[in-house]
Protein backbone atom coordinates (compact mmCIF):
# COMPACT_ATOMS: atom_id res chain seq x y z
CA UNK A 1 0.00 0.00 0.00
CA UNK A 2 1.60 3.25 -1.13
CA UNK A 3 1.47 5.92 1.57
CA UNK A 4 2.29 9.57 0.99
CA UNK A 5 2.77 12.06 3.82
CA UNK A 6 1.93 15.63 2.79
CA UNK A 7 3.46 18.51 4.75
CA UNK A 8 2.87 22.13 3.71
CA UNK A 9 5.66 24.57 4.55
CA UNK A 10 6.14 28.30 4.69
CA UNK A 11 9.30 29.57 6.37
CA UNK A 12 10.11 26.26 8.07
CA UNK A 13 13.84 26.13 7.30
CA UNK A 14 14.62 25.64 10.99
CA UNK A 15 12.46 22.51 11.15
CA UNK A 16 12.28 20.92 7.72
CA UNK A 17 15.51 18.89 7.77
CA UNK A 18 14.81 17.37 11.18
CA UNK A 19 11.17 16.74 10.28
CA UNK A 20 12.00 15.09 6.96
CA UNK A 21 14.52 12.77 8.63
CA UNK A 22 12.08 11.90 11.42
CA UNK A 23 9.18 11.20 9.04
CA UNK A 24 11.24 9.05 6.66
CA UNK A 25 12.51 7.03 9.64
CA UNK A 26 9.09 6.66 11.28
CA UNK A 27 7.41 5.53 8.03
CA UNK A 28 10.18 3.56 6.28
CA UNK A 29 8.14 2.66 3.18
CA UNK A 30 6.22 5.91 2.78
CA UNK A 31 6.89 8.86 0.51
CA UNK A 32 7.15 12.37 1.93
CA UNK A 33 5.82 15.27 -0.13
CA UNK A 34 6.72 18.75 1.07
CA UNK A 35 4.50 21.46 -0.43
CA UNK A 36 6.41 24.71 -0.17
CA UNK A 37 4.75 28.05 -0.93
CA UNK A 38 7.91 29.81 -2.13
CA UNK A 39 9.19 30.38 1.41
CA UNK A 40 11.39 33.48 1.54
CA UNK A 41 13.64 31.83 4.13
CA UNK A 42 14.77 29.19 1.61
CA UNK A 43 12.82 26.20 2.90
CA UNK A 44 12.31 24.91 -0.64
CA UNK A 45 16.00 25.19 -1.47
CA UNK A 46 16.85 23.30 1.72
CA UNK A 47 14.62 20.40 0.68
CA UNK A 48 16.17 20.20 -2.79
CA UNK A 49 19.65 20.21 -1.26
CA UNK A 50 18.71 17.33 1.04
CA UNK A 51 17.46 15.24 -1.88
CA UNK A 52 20.92 15.30 -3.49
CA UNK A 53 23.12 15.32 -0.39
CA UNK A 54 24.88 11.94 -0.24
CA UNK A 55 25.79 12.63 3.38
CA UNK A 56 22.15 12.98 4.46
CA UNK A 57 20.43 9.64 5.07
CA UNK A 58 20.81 6.85 2.52
CA UNK A 59 19.93 6.93 -1.16
CA UNK A 60 16.67 4.99 -0.77
CA UNK A 61 15.44 7.35 1.94
CA UNK A 62 16.36 10.42 -0.11
CA UNK A 63 14.45 8.96 -3.08
CA UNK A 64 11.27 9.02 -0.95
CA UNK A 65 11.57 12.77 -0.36
CA UNK A 66 9.79 15.03 -2.85
CA UNK A 67 8.96 18.72 -3.02
CA UNK A 68 6.18 20.56 -4.80
CA UNK A 69 7.27 24.18 -5.27
CA UNK A 70 4.35 26.59 -5.53
CA UNK A 71 4.71 30.12 -6.86
CA UNK A 72 3.24 31.95 -3.88
CA UNK A 73 1.55 31.63 -0.50
CA UNK A 74 -2.16 30.94 -0.98
CA UNK A 75 -3.10 29.40 2.36
CA UNK A 76 -2.88 26.04 4.05
CA UNK A 77 -5.96 24.68 2.30
CA UNK A 78 -4.71 25.43 -1.20
CA UNK A 79 -1.34 23.85 -0.36
CA UNK A 80 -3.01 20.66 0.89
CA UNK A 81 -5.26 20.44 -2.16
CA UNK A 82 -2.24 20.64 -4.45
CA UNK A 83 -0.42 18.01 -2.40
CA UNK A 84 -3.39 15.65 -2.28
CA UNK A 85 -3.85 15.90 -6.05
CA UNK A 86 -0.20 15.07 -6.71
CA UNK A 87 -0.19 12.20 -4.21
CA UNK A 88 -3.32 10.64 -5.72
CA UNK A 89 -1.99 11.06 -9.25
CA UNK A 90 1.08 9.05 -8.21
CA UNK A 91 -0.98 6.20 -6.84
CA UNK A 92 -1.14 6.91 -3.12
CA UNK A 93 -3.64 4.70 -1.30
CA UNK A 94 -3.17 6.40 2.07
CA UNK A 95 -2.46 10.10 2.47
CA UNK A 96 -1.27 11.57 5.76
CA UNK A 97 -1.39 15.30 6.51
CA UNK A 98 0.62 16.90 9.28
CA UNK A 99 2.50 20.01 10.37
CA UNK A 100 6.22 20.64 10.00
CA UNK A 101 6.81 22.15 13.44
CA UNK A 102 6.81 18.90 15.49
CA UNK A 103 3.49 19.68 17.13
CA UNK A 104 2.53 16.42 15.41
CA UNK A 105 4.86 13.58 16.39
CA UNK A 106 6.15 11.52 13.42
CA UNK A 107 6.13 8.48 15.71
CA UNK A 108 2.31 8.52 15.46
CA UNK A 109 2.17 8.34 11.66
CA UNK A 110 1.89 4.59 11.24
CA UNK A 111 -0.66 4.32 14.05
CA UNK A 112 -2.92 6.62 12.04
CA UNK A 113 -2.17 4.87 8.74
CA UNK A 114 -2.99 1.44 10.15
CA UNK A 115 -6.21 2.46 11.93
CA UNK A 116 -9.21 0.47 10.61
CA UNK A 117 -11.15 3.39 9.17
CA UNK A 118 -11.42 5.73 6.21
CA UNK A 119 -10.23 8.78 8.15
CA UNK A 120 -8.05 8.65 11.24
CA UNK A 121 -7.69 11.90 13.18
CA UNK A 122 -4.99 12.49 15.76
CA UNK A 123 -7.02 13.95 18.61
CA UNK A 124 -5.94 16.08 21.55
CA UNK A 125 -9.22 15.58 23.36
CA UNK A 126 -10.06 11.89 23.44
CA UNK A 127 -8.82 9.84 26.42
CA UNK A 128 -5.05 9.60 26.22
CA UNK A 129 -4.69 12.82 24.22
CA UNK A 130 -2.88 15.81 25.68
CA UNK A 131 -1.56 19.31 25.05
CA UNK A 132 1.65 19.38 27.10
CA UNK A 133 2.96 22.82 27.93
CA UNK A 134 -0.24 24.66 27.06
CA UNK A 135 -1.31 27.28 29.63
CA UNK A 136 -4.75 26.91 31.18
CA UNK A 137 -6.22 29.83 29.17
CA UNK A 138 -5.19 28.30 25.85
CA UNK A 139 -6.64 24.91 26.83
CA UNK A 140 -9.88 26.57 27.90
CA UNK A 141 -10.24 28.53 24.65
CA UNK A 142 -9.45 25.47 22.53
CA UNK A 143 -11.92 23.23 24.33
CA UNK A 144 -14.61 25.91 24.31
CA UNK A 145 -14.08 26.40 20.58
CA UNK A 146 -14.48 22.68 19.98
CA UNK A 147 -17.65 22.57 22.04
CA UNK A 148 -19.04 25.53 20.08
CA UNK A 149 -18.28 23.83 16.75
CA UNK A 150 -19.93 20.59 17.87
CA UNK A 151 -23.03 22.46 19.06
CA UNK A 152 -23.35 24.52 15.88
CA UNK A 153 -22.61 21.82 13.30
CA UNK A 154 -23.79 18.69 15.09
CA UNK A 155 -20.49 17.03 14.24
CA UNK A 156 -19.56 14.69 17.13
CA UNK A 157 -15.76 14.88 16.83
CA UNK A 158 -13.92 15.73 20.04
CA UNK A 159 -11.19 17.53 18.06
CA UNK A 160 -13.10 18.98 15.09
CA UNK A 161 -10.22 21.14 13.87
CA UNK A 162 -7.62 18.38 14.18
CA UNK A 163 -5.09 18.49 11.33
CA UNK A 164 -2.97 15.37 11.90
CA UNK A 165 -4.86 12.86 9.76
CA UNK A 166 -4.62 9.77 7.59
CA UNK A 167 -7.09 9.48 4.71
CA UNK A 168 -7.79 6.59 2.41
CA UNK A 169 -7.63 7.63 -1.24
CA UNK A 170 -11.30 6.75 -1.68
CA UNK A 171 -12.24 8.95 1.29
CA UNK A 172 -10.46 11.97 -0.15
CA UNK A 173 -12.23 11.49 -3.45
CA UNK A 174 -15.58 11.04 -1.69
CA UNK A 175 -15.36 14.42 0.05
CA UNK A 176 -14.46 16.18 -3.23
CA UNK A 177 -11.52 17.92 -1.60
CA UNK A 178 -10.77 20.07 -4.67
CA UNK A 179 -13.98 22.04 -4.09
CA UNK A 180 -13.33 22.95 -0.43
CA UNK A 181 -13.82 26.70 -0.04
CA UNK A 182 -11.65 27.32 3.03
CA UNK A 183 -8.16 28.40 1.99
CA UNK A 184 -6.72 28.84 5.48
CA UNK A 185 -6.62 26.78 8.66
CA UNK A 186 -10.40 26.32 8.64
CA UNK A 187 -9.71 23.89 5.78
CA UNK A 188 -9.19 21.28 8.51
CA UNK A 189 -12.65 21.86 9.95
CA UNK A 190 -14.37 21.86 6.58
CA UNK A 191 -12.66 18.63 5.51
CA UNK A 192 -13.57 16.90 8.78
CA UNK A 193 -17.16 18.10 8.42
CA UNK A 194 -17.39 16.79 4.85
CA UNK A 195 -16.09 13.39 5.94
CA UNK A 196 -18.72 13.22 8.69
CA UNK A 197 -21.55 14.33 6.40
CA UNK A 198 -20.44 11.76 3.83
CA UNK A 199 -20.85 9.03 6.44
CA UNK A 200 -17.23 7.93 6.33
CA UNK A 201 -15.86 5.75 9.10
CA UNK A 202 -13.86 8.14 11.28
CA UNK A 203 -11.71 7.27 14.29
CA UNK A 204 -10.07 9.73 16.67
CA UNK A 205 -6.80 8.42 18.05
CA UNK A 206 -5.12 10.12 21.02
CA UNK A 207 -2.02 12.20 20.36
CA UNK A 208 0.12 14.57 22.37
CA UNK A 209 0.10 17.96 20.66
CA UNK A 210 3.18 19.94 21.68
CA UNK A 211 4.09 23.56 20.94
CA UNK A 212 6.78 24.23 18.37
CA UNK A 213 10.26 24.93 19.73
CA UNK A 214 11.72 26.45 16.54
CA UNK A 215 10.37 28.94 14.03
CA UNK A 216 7.31 31.15 14.25
CA UNK A 217 3.73 29.97 14.71
CA UNK A 218 1.22 30.93 12.04
CA UNK A 219 -1.76 30.56 14.37
CA UNK A 220 -3.46 33.78 15.50
CA UNK A 221 -6.68 34.93 17.09
CA UNK A 222 -8.01 35.83 13.65
CA UNK A 223 -7.43 32.27 12.46
CA UNK A 224 -9.33 30.84 15.44
CA UNK A 225 -12.19 33.26 14.80
CA UNK A 226 -12.29 32.16 11.16
CA UNK A 227 -13.02 28.57 12.21
CA UNK A 228 -15.94 29.71 14.37
CA UNK A 229 -17.39 31.67 11.45
CA UNK A 230 -16.98 28.69 9.13
CA UNK A 231 -18.89 26.54 11.62
CA UNK A 232 -22.00 28.69 11.09
CA UNK A 233 -21.68 28.26 7.31
CA UNK A 234 -21.30 24.49 7.71
CA UNK A 235 -24.41 24.38 9.90
CA UNK A 236 -26.53 25.04 6.83
CA UNK A 237 -25.18 22.05 4.94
Amino acid sequence: MRTTIVIPTYNEKENVERMAAAVLAAAPEAHLLIVDDNSPDGTGDTIEALRTDSGWLDEKARARLHCLHRAKKEGLGRAYIAGFELALNHGAEKIVQMDCDFSHDPADIMRLVEAPCELAIGSRYVPGGATPGWPFRRRLISRAGGAFIRAVTGMPLRDPTGGFKAWSASALRAVDFQSVESAGYSFQLEMNHRAWKEGLKILELPIKFADRTRGTSKISGAIALESLKIAWRLRRR
